[in-house]
């Protein structure tokens, strides 16, 4: 399984949303990067994505984006997929 990384709030529902989802698909470890307690993690998060907003979810090297945009994923059946290369 690739490595998860969410940059992420602590009080963020869509970040928790999203981590539900990832966990329901057998997602162990999710690093969560917190970028309320470190500005120049959103700056980072910021360049990588060209979004402000969290989650922003990285599968791998591929950027899938909010949790909508993993929602999405998840419902044209390719988060399965994804989340199953090594």
């Amino acid at each position: 399984m690739p490595n998860i990384r969410m940059y992420a709030t602590a009080v963020c529902p869509y970040c928790v949303r999203a981590e539900q989802l990832l966990k329901r698909k057998g997602v162990a470890d999710i690093e969560k990067i917190r970028v309320d307690q470190d500005p120049a993690r959103r700056d980072e998060m910021m360049q990588l994505t060209g979004r402000r907003t969290v989650p922003q979810i990285f599968i791998g090297d591929y950027h899938v984006g909010g949790c909508d945009d993993l929602f999405a994923l998840d419902h044209a059946g390719k988060l399965d997929d994804l989340l199953a290369a090594p």
